[in-house]
């Protein structure tokens, strides 16, 4: 019987975590994006398109971007 590349439970599990970890970045992300901070002179859609772009990056990092 061949062997396949299946990953064991342990894997799947450090893979699931790593990517629980990405989206809490990518959630963070989008967050200081769209806190609206008065104390700092930023224009808040320039902000907010850099929060959702490093979202977006992190997400596809890990290919849990969409697709298409």
């Amino acid at each position: 019987m061949p062997e396949t590349n299946v990953p064991n439970e342990h894997e799947r599990l450090r893979i699931l975590e790593a990517q629980v970890q990405v989206l809490a970045q990518a959630v963070r992300a989008l967050a200081e994006g769209l806190e609206d901070i008065p104390s700092q002179d930023t224009e808040r859609e320039k902000q907010a398109a850099r929060g959702a772009r490093l979202a977006h990056e992190l997400l596809l990092s890990q290919g849990l971007g969409a697709s298409g």
